[in-house]
């Protein structure tokens, strides 16, 4: 049976787990609160679980370090994102026993990003970090955490509309440094993701055949993809490759940072100067994507096939990217009005064909 005593004017209690004796404060002069405790220590015990006092010396840390090691360990490719969100929570958590994190200082931190000017899709991400971190807790053996606190998350809008008409790409190029023309005209015709088109190496491309190539697994939805390349394309490709060996710098990706001769990382500062010298608004590379597939898909190409190009392996999140311009609703309404013309246009011959038929009738 466990026991209270007390060690100056603060009360503390002591039990036993198989056979193995525990001492911990009850942080109170009141000896009402460590027999309640004690009683608490107890009923966890008996029902076979470890007593509270394990999981109040856990750290916040300790999950964020666990959290990031299963990104690496299972070679998770949104492990830069990963990393973004926990520089956040690090700003608000970091140091905080884990027990200590509950639904009332999350939210408070939720307030603090949104003043901070923060997206809800933004905070809803780090949201889902930090339940990620307690979940990973609560699975370990022997568990980090006893129990993962309800983390409320916000209501966003998934459907982004953002796309580029061809006026608007071509101003956008023009205004960005040289060494990116070809990347972002890649990105503006087969819709790949930034991370898949900074990655791209040699290896993935087939000059003579005009083929580029990602293989199973290099992809986020870890299915292969190969695209064709146009004459456009295949005249920037190729030209990408005798420049590099022009300069004797044959290096592996195909759109390196030839301020840095190395792979494109971050083109953020690039983008938001060439927008604003565009004149075309705020952009997001990822509009690219949206683009792609909706001009394949008003040019004729099968969805299945702009599917395959793009790499959209749900119908459902490639309908969401199948943007309807005003554009598409006005062509779409011309037709309509070309169509109901030509329809009136029949039936008014039709009419004149039966009346001239009766008046011959009468006639003969």
């Amino acid at each position: 049976m466990g026991s209270i005593f007390k060690r100056g004017n603060v009360y503390w209690v002591k039990y036993y787990r198989n056979g193995k004796p525990y001492r911990e404060s009850s942080r109170s002069e009141k000896e009402a609160e460590a027999k309640r405790l004690l009683k608490k220590r107890e009923g966890e015990i008996s029902q076979g679980k470890l007593p509270g006092i394990y999981f109040d010396k856990v750290k916040f840390d300790e999950l964020a370090q666990d959290f990031i090691s299963d990104y690496r360990i299972n070679g998770k490719k949104s492990l830069d994102r990963a990393e973004r969100s926990l520089t956040h929570l690090k700003a608000a958590f970091e140091g905080m026993r884990a027990v200590e994190i509950t639904t009332p200082r999350i939210n408070k931190y939720v307030e603090t990003r949104f003043e901070a000017g923060a997206a809800p899709a933004t905070i809803n991400r780090e949201l889902s970090a930090l339940k990620r971190m307690f979940s990973i807790g609560a699975k370990q053996t022997p568990p980090r955490v006893d129990r993962v606190p309800y983390i409320p998350m916000l209501k966003e809008n998934n459907v982004r509309k953002g796309f580029f008409e061809h006026g608007e790409f071509l101003a956008l190029r023009e205004a960005l440094p040289e060494y990116l023309h070809g990347f972002v005209t890649f990105a503006y015709k087969v819709g790949w993701r930034y991370s898949e088109i900074c990655n791209l190496t040699w290896s993935h491309v087939d000059l003579a055949q005009g083929i580029v190539r990602l293989e199973a697994g290099e992809t986020k939805n870890d299915e292969g993809r190969t695209v064709y390349l146009d004459e456009e394309l295949l005249e920037i490709f190729t030209r990408q490759r005798e420049a590099q060996k022009t300069n004797k710098c044959i290096l592996p990706y195909v759109f390196p940072n030839t301020i840095r001769t190395d792979k494109i990382v971050d083109i953020r500062g690039s983008w938001n100067r060439a927008c604003k010298d565009a004149k075309i608004g705020k952009r997001l590379f990822h509009d690219f994507r949206r683009t792609a597939v909706r001009n394949m898909v008003r040019s004729g190409i099968p969805e299945r096939v702009a599917m395959m190009i793009s790499g959209h392996k749900t119908r459902s999140v490639f309908d969401r990217y199948n943007i309807v311009s005003d554009t598409d609703l006005k062509l779409a309404a011309h037709k309509q009005d070309v169509y109901l013309k030509s329809q009136a246009g029949t039936i008014s011959g039709t009419v004149q064909e039966i009346e001239t038929k009766k008046e011959v009738n009468r006639n003969g």
